[in-house]
């Protein structure tokens, strides 16, 4: 399926397509590895590059991912930063 018929099909079920840095399409449930280390706003912390977030949770906004991660409440991340596991 051509990828201009997939965005048209999913705009009408009202779903938004999540893609990662590379292209992959992102669902509920993936795994993620960050492709760049990341400044934690609040947190004090910088995750690494390379780091795994796991059970990933779409938005319904095409470049937000909500995620956790040990020790980091309400973790946000923009689906740029992300390659799909």
């Amino acid at each position: 399926m051509p990828a201009a018929e997939a965005a048209a099909k999913a705009a009408s079920a009202g779903q938004v397509e999540v893609r990662d840095s590379v292209g992959n399409l992102l669902a509920d449930g993936d795994s993620v590895v960050l492709v760049k280390d990341l400044k934690v706003k609040g947190a004090g912390q910088t995750l690494k590059r390379g780091t795994v977030i796991r059970s990933i949770r779409l938005t319904g906004d095409e470049q937000e991912i909500d995620c956790r991660y040990e020790g980091i409440k309400g973790l946000v991340l923009r689906a740029e930063f992300v390659k799909k596991n």
